[in-house]
């Protein structure tokens, strides 16, 4: 048999990727969320009313954390897989998707678009239900380390879209605690 590649070059090319890529995927998801500002310390969303399954403020950074790492992870061990039918396309979709995910908190913390959030975040839906299809087809590995991240994206568009339901006043309002004065 004839072999491209040996299974220990194989794991040295997935740690390589691995070391760019979860770094890589965290820091700008952490920076994302950082220069949109997100989080309880948001005097928008600290008006906002919650819904009643939002979850404690502090759980968010932990899980994203989390499921950022898994998601390089599993980008890197496609990356990895060199001459694979599909890999083009998968890493693309992956693109798509964190492009989406990354967009997420500008719009509803930064811009205060809780509308347009939804719509970003059904879109992230899509995009990575897609992902975790065209990774499956390469690495079922890969794909599986998508399914806690599409879990958590479902949650959060319930929860966005339940942030609309309880403030559609505030949606798209620059600022909560401003003062609005009129000259007479």
């Amino acid at each position: 048999m004839n072999l491209l590649a040996s299974q220990g070059q194989l794991r040295a090319s997935l740690l390589r990727w691995a070391l760019v890529c979860v770094p890589a995927v965290v820091l700008l998801g952490f920076l994302s969320g950082m220069l949109a500002q997100s989080g309880p310390d948001n005097p928008w969303f600290a008006a906002l009313e919650k819904p009643a399954a939002f979850p404690p403020p502090a759980l968010f950074g932990i899980v994203w954390t989390i499921l950022y790492a898994m998601m390089g992870l599993s980008l890197a061990m496609i990356l990895s897989a060199r001459g694979a039918r599909g890999r083009g396309l998968a890493v693309l979709a992956f693109a798509v998707q964190f492009l989406l995910n990354l967009a997420w908190s500008p719009v509803f913390f930064a811009m205060h678009q809780i509308t347009g959030a939804l719509v970003v975040i059904l879109l992230l839906d899509v995009a990575v239900i897609v992902t975790i299809v065209l990774f499956s087809r390469l690495r079922a590995v890969a794909a599986l380390l998508l399914v806690p991240y599409l879990a958590w994206i479902l949650f959060a568009t319930y929860l966005t879209f339940a942030f609309l339901q309880a403030n559609p006043a505030l949606d798209g309002v620059e600022n909560a605690n401003s003062v609005i004065r009129y000259a007479i």
